[in-house]
């Protein structure tokens, strides 16, 4: 078999070029028991330290991209005197520099290091809110749109890639879920935050909608400044851990098929790699699925639900909550269960289909009442999908720069859809939307759902033909060096479902 055939001797793995290069077990000689409490003690302070930070500037990034949507209800499109279309550009045009950078963006962050790359982005992104608040016209707000954008693309595939070289592969997707619980919080909370700051209305002679972009971008280059020194470095380099646990950490990664902390240059080859490889395609499938509901739901969900009737903006703001709150919860717990599971195609699949009914509902309920559980619905289906397609993919990939820029590629494709998102909740649809909601059910059935099914069914049928030995082949003929290479190619490579 081909597990058999990859074993080599420690001179073997020092030599290796691939990776993780070969580390002394710093607990040798322990107990099986010791080792778990050493473990979990190891894990416990990479979540403490990691973590919370993380989720602060992942909830900072997305109400810095979502809150035009609050700022379109406090009288954004009237005071600058914009059509219901150039509304829709100004949305679509930050999704399409944010969709084309990302793929090399974890190319950068490896090359110039976390504690560097992510504050520098944070501060440029922070500048770019900032001044949206003094923008006097459409051409001025497309243009900060635009380079938002362009200083956001770093931060989802980069932190998504950078967990995924710290912690094993069925302790991944928690982390990512609560990562991208925050934006959640962020929707909830923004929409309780800027329902306050409209008040400021008239202050300084500025509009609320305009200090909600002013004051909510002061905070990001405040948070960006802060991160120099908070944000960690990957694995082999980072300063919080001492030379045992850092050890330890190389350790477990490597025990887990994992290469992606290791030190490695970059080559053509891995882009070429990527491009080949069938599961990039269908990841992009199922991240443009529910990226592209995702958008049209957090950018148009207060119009969605000030359409319902009877609400003044403020109510509108504060009915988004709700939603918002229940979406937080379940994205963590379906994180939680796929992890102990390892069945993230299934959580994938059932979960869609609750944001599948939905939609549904919205398409076609002329009632309040029911198109608000609709909405709770639709925030269910879509949130806990993303993380956990992005742990999927992950789990998949395996090489330094092959799972970066496969992971650039995913997000990258997925929200490359936002500039559909942008434009399907037309003005002239309101109060019900039915072309919006159609839209985004077409976008769940067939790229999440189908994508997930389609992504499941593979992996199966190639994990069934390597069990059987029919990929040992791949390594006739091939040195110890050559097979690590192979990455997620190896025979032994078992693909999570």
């Amino acid at each position: 078999m081909a597990s058999s055939n990859t074993k080599a001797s420690s001179q073997d793995e020092k030599e290796m070029g691939t990776g993780i290069e070969f580390v002394a077990d710093p607990d040798a000689g322990l107990s099986e028991a010791e080792r778990e409490k050493i473990d979990r003690d190891l894990v416990r302070k990479l979540d403490m330290r990691l973590i919370p930070w993380l989720c602060i500037l992942y909830l900072a990034s997305f109400l810095d991209r979502t809150n035009i949507g609050n700022a379109k209800i406090e009288g954004l499109v009237k005071d600058l005197n914009m059509t219901s279309g150039q509304y829709s550009a100004c949305l679509s045009i930050f999704f399409v520099s944010y969709a084309l950078f990302e793929p090399a963006s974890n190319v950068l962050l490896k090359r110039m290091k976390p504690s560097i790359y992510i504050p520098i982005i944070m501060i440029l992104w922070g500048l770019c809110m900032t001044f949206m608040g003094f923008v006097k016209n459409f051409s001025g707000m497309m243009a900060a749109r635009w380079f938002l954008g362009l200083a956001e693309a770093g931060l989802f595939p980069g932190v998504s890639y950078y967990l995924s070289c710290w912690y094993k592969r069925r302790e991944f997707g928690i982390r990512v879920a609560i990562f991208f619980s925050a934006a959640a919080v962020s929707g909830s909370f923004g929409g309780l935050l800027a329902a306050a700051i409209a008040n400021m209305d008239g202050i300084g002679g500025k509009r609320g909608w305009a200090w909600i972009f002013i004051l909510e971008g002061i905070a990001t280059v405040i948070i960006g400044v802060i991160s120099f020194w908070i944000v960690e470095d990957f694995p082999d380099d980072a300063k919080f851990l001492n030379d045992q646990d850092r050890a330890r950490v190389l350790k477990r990664l490597r025990d887990d098929q994992q290469s992606s902390a290791g030190h490695e240059e970059f080559k053509t080859t891995y882009l070429w790699d990527c491009l080949r490889d069938w599961k990039t395609w269908v990841g992009m499938l199922m991240y443009m699925g529910v990226d592209g509901a995702l958008y049209a739901f957090s950018l148009f969900l207060p119009t969605v639900i000030l359409g319902l009737g009877g609400f003044s903006t403020t109510q509108a703001q504060l009915l988004s909550v709700p939603p918002y709150v229940a979406a937080c919860i379940v994205t963590v717990l379906v994180g939680w269960a796929a992890d102990r599971t390892g069945k993230r195609g299934i959580f994938n699949i059932g979960t869609s289909i609750v944001g599948i009914i939905g939609f549904a509902i919205l398409l076609g309920s002329n009632n309040a009442a029911l198109s608000y559980f609709g909405v709770f619905l639709g925030a269910l289906g879509i949130y806990p999908c993303i993380p956990n397609t992005v742990t999927w993919v992950s789990n998949n990939v395996e090489g330094v720069y092959k799972r970066g820029v496969t992971l650039g590629f995913v997000i990258g494709w997925g929200n490359l859809n936002g500039v559909m998102s942008s434009n399907v909740y037309r003005e002239k649809d309101k109060p019900h939307y039915r072309l919006g909601h159609a839209i985004v059910l077409g976008y769940l059935a067939v790229g999440l759902l189908g994508g997930s099914i389609l992504n499941y069914v593979l992996l199966v049928r190639e994990n069934g033909k390597r069990r059987k030995g029919e990929r040992d082949h791949w390594i006739e003929g091939l040195d110890v060096k050559q097979i690590e290479a192979l990455g997620d190619q190896r025979p032994d490579f078992l693909y999570t479902l």
